[in-house]
């Protein structure tokens, strides 16, 4: 069996929601860019890196995604945790991180990446 024909006999793989998705878009272009040591696993997903970051490209220009949603997409995700909302300090934070992952899993599901 060839490499090609091995890529194409593993199903590729929903996310279960929007955090699984941002988490795996950031741990993955991190992996991909050299800057955390590790590897892609064998698990297809159902998209590439490259729409994710044309997907959130997209919905920022559209307005849907503010520049404070980003900031906190970005801190929270590299942290690889959601902000917590009875943690004081991060109380706003995870408002703003609650209602970009619901606009985020609207526009994943509208696309079928999302179960």
């Amino acid at each position: 069996m060839t490499q090609q024909t091995m890529q194409t006999t593993i199903p590729a793989e929903k996310f279960q929601n929007a955090e699984q998705l941002w988490f795996w878009f950031l741990y993955a272009r991190s992996v991909r860019n050299g800057f955390v040591r590790g590897h892609m696993t064998s698990q297809r997903r159902i998209c590439e890196l490259l729409d994710v970051e044309t997907l959130v490209t997209k919905l920022y220009l559209s307005g849907r995604l503010t520049d404070a949603q980003l900031s906190v997409m970005k801190e929270f995700g590299d942290r690889r945790r959601a902000p917590h909302q009875h943690i004081w300090a991060e109380n706003k934070k995870a408002e703003l991180w609650r209602t970009a992952m619901s606009v985020l899993n609207a526009a994943a599901t509208a696309r079928g990446w999302i179960e």
